[in-house]
């Protein structure tokens, strides 16, 4: 069947998701397709805001801690994570970044391995993780006698062994957008004595993930991407229930505290996830952070996550297929998955030469994605407000810059420091 604009309007009509795009703030001249970097701002967000700062911060002042209930937002949103990555209530709590979630993390399991006494100083991860785990692991290693051996995706079942103390990986790997199977190498990485920390950066609010169910042991991610946070929104970090008690985490900050308003001047650390927190919050920003989480939440009478996958597996397929056939011979390389139950919710392609020119242009035709480097042009997917049209005329558009050559303007080479 012949696909065309017609085609996909017709396919958003018949969406049963298609109400939660009025959630959001969109372009109409737009087609946003960055939600993996930056989601979208929900409709919500600057109404509360604006309550934040004018009710609770410029007219109830410091009794907000308890009358609008901010000492207790980091777990309220925590909980509100946690129904989107198979966590229970009291298990993940919102704090900090992600690149400090991390190294609280990975010391946790460090120390955790040296105490089981299993003698594995390995930390695995693979050679394609996001830069800034493996940047935390690597000083991280430094410091606790550890080594980072770096592999390959395809190799990581076969270096599992005894010498393996902790396994690092991302869920959905944030240039191909491979997944992995979270409960399969989890379980091999149990039989070699290996405890297991899964970031979830480009997984939460995305894809189904299962914490419990694939009985992981540590769990990082971020606010501001699929769950439309805002930049620089907080991140998490889940701990499963066995460790949560034992784990203990290097930034024993007072937040963190069993009794912060105790102010004593020795260290206990608080009961369970709590003492994974350490500043004191950015009640801005968790605050925007749970409208965020919100319309991730309000897919739940639709089907939820579920319905969210199914979607977000059309969407990047049809992707797939229209840029195969509308701009081939142009040298376009699929970087990710073919195979639906291998690939996150966004579509990579790798080219040789001009993947950065091109990501501009179409930015300036007003489709957004963005570049990777070396050579992928990268899109991403949010089935809570990417449409099926949006899809159409993001190919479209990516058809005209190829078959126009105007990538090769010398404005489009020219680099900004975020790409």
């Amino acid at each position: 069947m012949t696909i065309d604009e017609s085609t996909c309007a017709a396919r958003d009509a018949a969406d049963p998701l298609r109400s939660l795009r009025d959630n959001f703030v969109l372009n109409p001249d737009e087609v946003y397709l960055d939600g993996n970097s930056l989601g979208v701002l929900p409709r919500a967000t600057a109404a509360r805001m604006q309550d934040v700062i004018a009710q609770e911060w410029g007219d109830g002042l410091i009794r907000s801690w308890n009358t609008a209930g901010w000492i207790d937002l980091p777990q309220r949103v925590g909980n509100k994570i946690a129904r989107l990555v198979g966590a229970a209530d009291g298990e993940l709590i919102v704090a900090d970044s992600t690149s400090v979630n991390l190294y609280k993390a990975l010391s946790a399991a460090c120390a955790l391995a040296k105490q089981a006494g299993r003698g594995g100083k390995r930390i695995v991860s693979e050679r394609s993780n996001f830069p800034t785990d493996l940047y935390i692991a690597e000083s991280l290693a430094r410091e606790q006698g550890f080594t980072l051996d770096l592999i390959e995706p395809d190799d990581i079942l076969g270096t599992l062994d005894d010498s393996v103390a902790v396994l690092l990986l991302t869920h959905v790997n944030y240039r191909t957008g491979r997944m992995h199977d979270m409960a399969g190498i989890t379980a091999a990485a149990h039989r070699a004595g290996a405890l297991t920390i899964w970031d979830l950066a480009h997984s939460a609010g995305a894809v189904p993930v299962d914490l419990n169910g694939a009985d992981a042991d540590f769990a990082i991610g971020c606010g501001y991407k699929y769950l439309n946070g805002g930049p620089g929104a907080p991140a998490f970090v889940w701990v499963h229930r066995r460790h949560a008690e034992a784990a203990t985490q290097p930034l024993s900050g007072w937040m963190g505290h069993a009794a912060p308003f105790a102010f004593t001047t020795g260290y206990a650390p608080a009961p369970g996830i709590n003492r994974f927190l350490c500043g004191t919050p950015p009640l801005l920003s968790l605050s925007a952070l749970e409208c965020g989480v919100d319309s991730v939440l309000a897919a739940e009478p639709l089907g939820g996550m579920p319905a969210l996958r199914e979607k977000s597996l059309a969407l990047t397929q049809l992707f797939i297929e229209l840029v195969e056939s509308r701009c081939a011979g142009h040298n376009l390389e699929l970087a990710s998955p073919r195979e639906g139950d291998q690939r996150g919710s966004q579509v990579c392609f790798s080219l040789p030469d001009g993947a950065y020119a091109i990501v501009q242009a179409l930015i300036a035709r007003g489709v957004i994605g963005d570049f990777r480097a070396p050579d992928i042009l990268r899109f991403g997917f949010t089935p809570l407000y990417t449409s099926y049209v949006d899809v159409w005329r993001a190919v479209e558009q990516l058809r005209q810059v190829l078959e126009g050559g105007e990538w090769r303007e010398a404005r489009f080479a020219q680099r900004a420091a975020v790409t």
